[in-house]
């Protein structure tokens, strides 16, 4: 007996001591590539042709001073990539939050058949739409403007998804019929008692919407023209594609580095909810 007790601490100890290595492991390969790009921030286009160094540099404000002296817009881009970020998130976070809450507490035709053609959409690659897209937005004289990258984002299937199940976790249909029955309207049903019971869900729902809108490429580059309205994706982009006599790569790590700063400020803001979202969103009551 003493044995086999002996044997199972020691099979647990060593099942954490793999665990924990494991998630060392994992968290170095993520934090590395960070490191190298603020290293290589702070290194000339000439060191970094030598090869990579460990060590920083002294050339980050000389990188940063000619970044600004270039052509590019970079406070502009910053603007418009937060604009247009911070909007996608809070409309697709609220409109998804509201469709999931009319699946989820209302009874009505066609119900079912309503949730898989959401969750077919899903399934459609956004390549796929995006000649039909553009010439949509082009006989709606829409063409480089922040509208078409940021309406179509109140349809989002997959937050949609998400918050469906995090509501059938979490929401007792009790509560909703409880306020109803003391005179209640729906929006103010769903504003006042069901948004603030999805607030975990709501958090990391808009952390991962602003971040694929912050690092999307695809479609801002084929609706927008104008340097002006350009966002930091397709500044970078130019920036990386520049002729070989401008082409200055401490300038291309700054801009990178630059460039993450909102999104690590957003996450900072709402990580406290990441966790106890994604735990109650994957249980299923």
């Amino acid at each position: 007996m003493n044995t086999a007790k002996a044997s199972k601490g020691l099979s647990i100890k060593t099942r954490r001591i793999i665990a924990h290595a494991t998630l060392i492991l994992i968290t170095f390969l993520c934090l590395f590539w960070f490191y190298v790009l603020i290293i290589n921030a702070t290194r000339s286009n000439g060191e970094m042709t030598r090869g990579f160094s460990p060590l920083p540099s002294t050339h980050l404000l000389d990188n940063w001073r000619n970044l600004l002296a270039g052509t590019l817009p970079v406070w502009s881009g910053m603007f418009n990539s937060i604009f247009i970020a911070t909007c996608t998130a809070a409309l697709s976070v609220y409109f998804s939050a509201m469709t999931a809450y009319a699946i989820h507490a209302y009874d009505f035709k066609f119900k079912k058949a309503i949730f898989t053609f959401i969750m077919m959409i899903m399934m459609i690659p956004t390549q796929v739409t995006s000649l039909g897209f553009l010439q949509l937005i082009g006989k709606m004289k829409l063409d480089d403007t922040f509208i078409p990258l940021i309406v179509p984002q109140i349809a989002a299937p997959i937050t949609f998804f998400y918050m469906k199940q995090y509501l059938e976790s979490t929401l007792p249909l009790s509560i909703v019929e409880a306020a109803r029955i003391d005179g209640s309207g729906e929006f103010r049903t769903f504003n006042s008692i069901v948004l603030p019971l999805m607030k975990p869900a709501l958090s990391v729902q808009a952390i991962f919407t602003f971040v694929t809108s912050w690092n999307n490429y695809f479609i801002p580059a084929l609706v927008l023209h104008t340097d002006s309205r350009k966002t930091l994706p397709i500044l970078i982009a130019q920036l990386r594609s520049a002729d070989f006599l401008k082409f200055d790569m401490g300038q291309v790590y700054v801009m990178i580095a630059f460039s993450i700063f909102p999104v690590v400020i957003v996450y900072l803001i709402l990580s406290k909810f990441i966790i106890q979202g994604i735990a109650l969103g994957g249980v299923k009551g």
